[in-house]
């Protein structure tokens, strides 16, 4: 009895540190948000499926895609603020005022190219998805301006840590989108309701986000140099659309070599494996920040990012626990009986998921470093998995194993790389070569 009150002294004394640890409370304010947002969008192609019907809910499929891909100037946009954000905050710089308002008027430029391209392509899109109406395409130019807008207070509270402010950012977005989507559908509003609600949630996040960073507009500020940040965008973007290829080019070769229904197997078995890549995605929302306060003090960031890397496998191993053991029940309930012959590769693409995700976190890493070795290497992954592929795609379980292999050995050599780069790091590597004129 003694012993196990003893044990139980001690787990206790444990969970209180661990919760009074500064990384593991930001990554659980971060991965709550993340989670409220996921479950939001997951509801919202669920009420947009159920009302509309398999027809129209396929159009709003088709313009949720596209401004899929157009997100993608955002998450770079959010990488590189966060990163000269976390650097100004470090150095007791008051700058934020002057980033954030430079930057919008600088974002708004190309805003304003999205919304017209969109305009003068409404027409033929709508002929080619045959919308009964333009109306959609043109939300969606202006959805897509928005959350280029709306990655500026994002990327600047990353850099703060406001992790709670950002993650209220996140998952109030969503929980507007989806209530809204709903009146909206019920009333009858269809396709154009559907992408409205899209464009107000983000609208909703954008003035949040500035009411959050209220607090910097008192004052006059420091200016800063806008364009020190142009050679780190070139880093962000290759890491950022490296990592976004790793797990999206797998669906599309196996779509080509693979028969029909096995393509959709193999499609089905992604999305369970990106589950717990985004599952996991606030752990590396966190470690950027941190890592490039670390470094420009002059601490060693090499325990925060092994920190990060434990809690991330600790939140995946719960997945992979529940693909182990029911993973009937994980393909019935995400895709239903015709999907069925996915079950046997569900812990497999439970373990990519994983990799993939600690690939990420060692890519994030690289990037608040700046160090940019990275690169050909996370590339080189990429056209290993794709060729990996085209050599061995008889059947779902090769293509499987091709992307496992591909992913493991990525992790292994970025792994390599990061053991020979944490012990050069100093205050003086986040420096960034600044022009003669601004």
């Amino acid at each position: 009895m003694t012993v196990q009150t003893g044990a139980t002294l001690r787990l206790r004394e444990r969970l209180v540190q661990l919760s009074e640890n500064r990384l593991v409370r930001q990554n659980a304010i971060l991965f709550s948000g993340g989670l409220v947002a996921g479950i939001g969008g997951f509801v919202f192609h669920a009420i947009a499926g159920r009302i509309l019907g398999p027809a129209i809910y396929g159009q709003v499929a088709f313009l949720i895609a596209l401004y899929a891909v157009g997100t993608a100037p955002a998450l770079i946009l959010v990488v590189v603020l966060a990163r000269y954000t976390a650097t100004l905050a470090a150095r007791g710089d008051a700058g934020v005022r002057s980033l954030l308002t430079r930057t919008v008027r600088l974002i708004a430029i190309p805003c304003l190219l999205a919304v017209l391209v969109t305009s003068l392509m409404a027409r033929p899109v709508a002929a080619f998805e045959h919308l009964g109406s333009t109306i959609p395409i043109l939300i969606l130019g202006f959805s897509i301006a928005l959350i280029w807008q709306v990655a500026i207070p994002r990327g600047i509270l990353q850099g703060l840590q406001r992790f709670t402010a950002l993650s209220l950012n996140l998952s109030l977005e969503l929980v507007v989108r989806t209530v809204l989507v709903y009146v909206l559908l019920m009333t009858g509003y269809a396709v154009s309701g559907a992408m409205a609600a899209v464009f107000v949630g983000l609208a909703f996040a954008f003035f949040l986000g500035l009411y959050t960073l209220r607090d910097h507009f008192r004052g006059t500020g420091t200016r800063v140099r806008l364009r020190v940040m142009a050679g780190f965008s070139m880093t962000a973007a290759a890491g950022i659309i490296g990592v976004q290829i790793l797990y999206n080019q797998d669906v599309i070769l196996a779509e080509h070599y693979l028969s029909s229904h096995d393509g959709g197997i193999y499609g089905g078995l992604n999305k369970i494996g990106t589950i717990l890549f985004f599952l996991t995605l606030s752990v590396s929302q966190v470690l950027f920040p941190r890592v490039v306060e670390a470094v420009a003090k002059e601490e060693h960031p090499g325990r925060i990012l092994l920190s990060s890397a434990g809690i991330l496998a600790a939140l995946g191993a719960g997945a992979l626990l529940v693909f182990a053991v029911v993973p009937g029940l994980v393909v019935g309930v995400l895709f239903g009986p015709g999907f069925k012959d996915a079950t046997p590769y569900v812990f497999a693409v439970g373990v990519i998921g994983l990799a993939l995700s600690l690939d990420n976190l060692l890519v994030q890493f690289f990037m608040a470093v700046h160090d940019r070795v990275f690169v050909p290497i996370l590339f080189a992954g990429v056209i290993a998995e794709g060729v990996l592929i085209y050599l061995f795609h008889a059947r779902v379980g090769q293509v499987v194993l091709d992307v496992l292999v591909a992913l493991v050995a990525l992790l292994v050599l970025l792994t390599v790389r990061c053991y020979l780069l944490l012990p050069t790091l100093h205050a003086d590597s986040l420096e960034e070569p600044e022009p003669a004129l601004d």
